[in-house]
């Protein structure tokens, strides 16, 4: 057995795994083993739908040291507009170039892939059985525990006959002849993933049947974009999104109002959403899945047999010409939140809602820069995945809380100004505490981008609401927790 000495044993070269150890590789000496059971780094995107693309601009995602792709604007599209999302093909590269141009050549990073993590400090080689194992004392950072998972490697939670036509989502770009109809199985991301890939591949809508066990909110896009040409409206949507949440009087009210304001958006106006998963779209998307009129809400599919797809709530017609495609495995999944700095275990979450990379890298500047563990879990207050529409209070008011707390600290303030990953960097100046009044003019250490007027005043009706939106959200979420319990 082959034994190594390194600072951190990282399990998982997925996203997370690598944006840690790129901030690690800046701002620190540290060696790193990393460790993979994938035969390459770039985690569920190695396993992801050829057209998927990132959901988010491009700008926000990757290593903090690195960008991703060309920080240009779409102009064709549904995503015209906007800037670039980089697709699976992109992501996959681009972490192969981090790994083989940076990892590598510093000499402090030993990649082990095709690698079985035993739990122990120890890994086993899937290609030859060799073992490995790291000396006592090593740091272990669990990267994986928040996993993505996909349908091409999960099948489907519900029973198949076998001769029904069932495919995950990666099989619709590799069908030979066109089915008779098809079905979308999942409401998610994927799901709309599905629906989009065949519409803008001039399905006809009326053949697409769409399984939807619960309508979700989703965000628009054009809220979350970088630089200062759109920090207008982004400041702008947050600082409605504070206000809403700081006046409503109840629930309802609250995402009236959010959906009123832009914050928040839903496919059908009708259905009043109870999911909500961080999932974005474009105003122009969310036209093209309004297209799609054959919504089935009958709660989850129980079995997919010859005749009859039978769910939680009834039953509708299939048949033999039917394609089902498969886009019901949880990406996102809500999992337990446990310290993330735990002795010498680190366990990367989510310190931010929904954003994976930038924790990922947060963590890392935490350890490099704190010693204290009892500090930097304060300030690595984990914020769960969503699920639920309530839970759109619960992680909106812990990642205000996470932000007000890292306004605080001038040092952990000029670090999220330099971070690349930062969406706050990419439309301006982090606002501090030495350089904002809660109810008045920012001073004199004025944000870069609020020297124009709306940007200015967008960021005086944030910095106002976000105290009075803190507690309002408290009330309001206890109010929901109480109704819980009494149900």
């Amino acid at each position: 057995m082959a034994t190594h000495d390194p600072d951190y044993l990282v399990i998982g070269a997925g996203a997370m795994g690598m944006a840690f150890v790129d901030v690690l590789l800046t701002e620190t000496d540290a060696t790193v083993v990393l460790v993979d059971r994938r035969s390459r780094p770039g985690g569920h995107w190695t396993d992801a739908y050829p057209f998927v693309r990132l959901h988010q601009p491009s700008s926000f995602y990757g290593v903090n040291s690195r960008p991703l792709g060309d920080d240009t604007i779409d102009l064709a599209g549904w995503n015209a507009g906007l800037y670039e999302l980089a697709s699976a093909s992109e992501v996959c590269a681009y972490f192969d170039q981090v790994m083989n141009q940076r990892f590598l050549p510093s000499g402090r990073v030993s990649f082990f892939p095709s690698c079985d993590y035993g739990g122990d400090g120890s890994f086993t080689s899937t290609m030859t059985g060799a073992v490995h194992a790291v000396a006592d004392g090593t740091r272990v950072v669990g990267a994986t525990y928040m996993n993505v998972t996909v349908p091409a490697t999960h099948p489907p939670r519900y029973e198949v006959d076998p001769e029904v036509r069932c495919v995950p989502i990666n099989g619709l770009a590799s069908i030979a002849e066109p089915p008779e109809r098809y079905v979308i199985v999942g409401a998610g991301k994927t799901g709309m993933d599905a629906c989009l890939w065949l519409l803008a591949n001039d399905v006809d809508p009326d053949l697409i049947t769409w399984i939807t066990p619960r309508d979700s909110w989703v965000l628009d896009r054009a809220n979350i974009q970088p630089g200062p040409d759109f920090a207008p409206v982004v400041i702008g949507s947050a600082a409605s999104q504070m206000e809403v949440a700081a006046g409503a009087g109840s629930i309802d009210e609250l995402f009236a109002g959010l959906e009123e304001a832009g914050v928040l958006l839903r496919i059908d106006r009708s259905v009043r959403p109870t999911m909500y998963r961080c999932a974005t779209v474009t105003k122009a998307e969310l036209d093209q899945l309004r297209r799609i009129e054959n919504v089935v809400r009958l709660g989850r599919v129980r079995r997919i047999g010859a005749t009859e797809i039978e769910l939680d709530e009834g039953s509708i017609p299939t048949g033999p010409g039917v394609l089902h495609v498969d886009c019901s495995s949880d990406g996102l999944a809500r999992r337990p939140v446990v310290p993330i700095f735990d002795g010498d275990r680190i366990t990367l979450q989510t310190v931010r809602t929904c954003q994976q990379v930038f924790s990922a890298a947060f963590i890392a500047h935490i350890e490099a820069a704190y010693d204290d563990p009892d500090v930097k879990n304060r300030l690595c207050t984990v914020v769960p995945h969503p699920d639920t529409d309530v839970d759109w209070l619960r992680v909106t008011l812990a990642s205000t809380l996470n932000a007000i707390q890292w306004r605080q600290d001038p040092g952990l303030t000029a670090w999220l100004n330099d971070a690349r990953l930062d969406g706050f960097s990419r439309t301006g100046r982090y606002p501090t505490a030495r350089n904002r009044s809660a109810n008045g003019p920012v001073g004199d250490g004025a944000d870069e981008v609020a020297s124009s007027g709306g940007v200015l005043g967008a960021t005086r009706r944030l910095l106002a609401s976000s105290g009075p939106a803190v507690e309002n959200l408290q009330a309001l979420l206890s109010q929901a927790e109480s109704r819980t319990s009494s149900g």
